[in-house]
């Protein structure tokens, strides 16, 4: 990833700043839709060490095991592929990245998300 004040890729601390500077900069804001497409191309420049420092800094431990904990509890008896049952915690992480990245960037939270 070429932008290194990426707003995926700081912490709350640096993101604030980014914020004011966006503030004063009058951008425009990303509807949840377009933030979504965002992060997908944001992760795929990614290498999989850069995404493991995006995950460290952004995700808590106990969300990993929450995730994988009910990810093998959704899937015990129901018709699921393995393979799709292994990713489903990846999925998940996902979806919690993309909710703390809305959550930084205040996305309007009662603006509906249709995909």
């Amino acid at each position: 990833m070429d932008d290194p004040r990426h707003p995926i890729r700081l912490s709350p601390e640096e993101l604030e700043t980014l914020e004011e500077e966006r503030a004063d900069a009058a951008d425009p804001e990303l509807t949840r839709e377009e933030l979504a497409w965002e992060l997908v191309e944001v992760l795929d420049e990614l290498t999989s060490e850069e995404i493991a420092e995006l995950v460290a800094k952004n995700v808590p431990t106990d969300a990993h095991e929450f995730f994988k904990h009910y990810a093998r509890q959704f899937c015990e008896g129901l018709p699921i592929d393995k393979s799709i049952a292994a990713r489903l915690p990846n999925l998940m992480l996902l979806g919690y990245l993309l909710r703390v990245l809305e959550e930084r960037l205040l996305v309007e939270p009662d603006e509906s998300f249709d995909a």
